[in-house]
């Protein structure tokens, strides 16, 4: 399967989907790119993913960016096996913006949702690439 298929499979179908944005992210050290996006993560850098990617400590003692957008640590569940995610958040015109990054073996699979959104209703869609890609040991 390509990495935008993983892509679709994330956003769901467009009228049942919380999700507006995706991007896939190799996360191995000296490796970090981005593999699959969609146009609203198109700019994740590197340094953004070295630090998704590392330890949540340091996401809570300064936010992650995500896309050059900075965002607050809200839930660390990486270690939950019904999730492996962090939910992050920050507020634009008034709105919140939800992230939800989960984290496989060797990718993350970063989904944003719409506005007001909240990060625990994109669980659901990450989790399910993530446990998939955890099972082969991806």
């Amino acid at each position: 399967m390509s990495w935008d298929q993983y892509i679709v499979s994330v956003k769901g179908s467009e009228d049942k989907t919380y999700v507006q944005e995706v991007a896939i992210c190799g996360m191995v050290s000296g490796s970090e790119a981005v593999w699959a996006k969609t146009e609203g993560l198109a700019s994740i850098s590197v340094e953004e993913i070295k630090k998704l990617a590392g330890s949540s400590a340091s996401l809570r003692e300064c936010g992650p960016k995500i896309a050059g957008n900075k965002y607050m640590l809200v839930r660390d569940d990486t270690e939950n096996e019904q999730s492996f995610c962090l939910i992050l958040s920050r507020r634009v015109e008034g709105k919140e913006i939800s992230m939800c990054v989960g984290k496989s073996k060797t990718a993350l699979v970063i989904a944003q949702g719409k506005p007001d959104v909240k990060g625990g209703q994109l669980v659901g869609n990450v989790f399910s690439v993530v446990k998939y890609l955890k099972d082969n040991s991806m």
